[in-house]
């Protein structure tokens, strides 16, 4: 018998995909055998702290549960960036056979065992519970404060992501932030700081690529990997990707004025590389949200220095005012998104960038980043012709 704790998307796929599977969550904890040394996969989400994960034994991922059927693997991972690094990849292996999953889209469990090459987006949760799978090819890309109190700090964090260079053998390769360069593995290491030095190890032309920071790098990546697999650098497939909505995604309102839904930056860092490509233009930023208590100094630091306006919504809204204080910051408490819309539509021209790039997760105001960003643009194209 497999033992799944978690009754969500990765459980389902466990049990659908196998026979003997019994899935548990919190409400059967009085159904559950602590002395049983059955194959226990813990879903991602489940932080090790967890009442059922502490009582079990024999922990695995779904990854581990499947390794011994795993074809030539690329898992992608990294605080921001790693869902559009997978479907770059997949976008430009496809034609190769490949197919994409893991962390987004399809579980692990129902992926194709008979397509050459799995490219995984893999979560620093999915890390934590594994014991024996590893990657061939691991694209790491930038790590900064995320999920600390899952972790419970950000060097269990750091560790989680760096967990597959330990067990990656002689022949296997690791693409990985400069920092990392003495953290030791028998695979091979190719360390960056940024796009450049990508550009110069993989011989790859940055002019030729369409997209700036921050899917510089993810484009980057993707091609890094076409490269080292098939020696190959697809320069035309590669600018024929679209970008998901709400990331970065740039859009116009009924006056010509640019604005930006970036909905999905849930994060302190994710919200710096959106800022980079608009640091030289006047910038309306709507930051506000749940956000955990993460630890916000970082992004006030870097937009102190940039001509910024910040509108302030959602339940952190008072801590992104007192920033702004004592950074100097023009800031106004708007408490809601439709309100930041119209208070910013005041003063906003052809000249500046209006951007929603909260750092901070949604769901204090609404159900997802999606609806956030939809909201978003609603009351953007509602406004008046100016």
């Amino acid at each position: 018998m497999i033992r799944v704790l978690g009754k969500g998307l990765t459980a389902q796929a466990i049990k659908d995909s196998l026979e003997d599977v019994v899935l548990y969550d919190d409400s059967d904890f009085d159904k559950y055998d602590l002395d049983s040394n059955e194959i226990t996969i813990v879903s991602p989400g489940i932080p090790p702290y967890n009442k059922m994960v502490k009582s079990s034994k024999n922990i695995q991922s779904d990854y581990d549960l499947v390794y011994d059927e795993m074809p030539f693997s690329i898992w992608i991972s990294g605080t921001n960036g790693k869902t559009t690094t997978t479907q770059m990849t997949q976008h430009l292996l496809e034609c190769k056979g490949s197919v994409c999953g893991g962390n987004i889209g399809t579980p692990i469990t129902k992926l194709d065992k008979d397509a050459p090459i799995w490219i995984l987006e893999t979560s620093s949760f999915t890390f934590y519970y594994t014991k024996r799978a590893k990657p061939n090819l691991y694209i790491l890309l930038p790590i900064t404060e995320d999920h600390i109190t899952w972790h419970g700090s950000f060097e269990e964090y750091k560790q989680a992501k760096l967990k597959p260079l330990d067990m990656m053998v002689e022949g296997e390769i690791a693409i990985i932030p400069e920092e990392f360069k003495d953290y030791p593995t028998s695979a091979m290491k190719i360390t960056y700081k940024n796009s450049d030095d990508l550009c110069s190890y993989f011989g790859i032309k940055k002019e030729k690529i369409s997209f700036k920071e921050p899917f510089l790098l993810d484009a980057l990546m993707a091609l890094a990997s076409k490269k080292i697999i098939f020696d190959e650098v697809d320069y035309e497939r590669i600018n024929s990707f679209k970008i998901d909505e709400h990331k970065v995604e740039e859009f116009f309102d009924k006056s010509s004025r640019l604005w930006i839904d970036d909905s999905k930056a849930t994060n302190v860092d994710a919200t710096i590389n959106a800022l980079v490509p608009y640091k030289d233009k006047k910038i309306y930023l709507i930051l506000g949200g749940d956000d955990k208590g993460a630890n916000l100094k970082p992004l006030f630091e870097y937009i102190k220095d940039l001509d910024v306006e910040v509108y302030a919504i959602g339940t952190n809204q008072e801590r992104i005012f007192d920033f702004c204080m004592q950074n100097n910051i023009k800031i106004l408490k708007c408490n809601i998104l439709k309100n930041a819309v119209e208070e910013i539509a005041k003063t906003h021209d052809k000249n500046s960038v209006a951007i929603l790039s909260p750092a901070a997760a949604s769901l204090d105001q609404f159900s997802s980043y999606k609806q956030r960003g939809e909201e978003f643009k609603k009351f953007v194209f509602q406004l008046s012709l100016n």
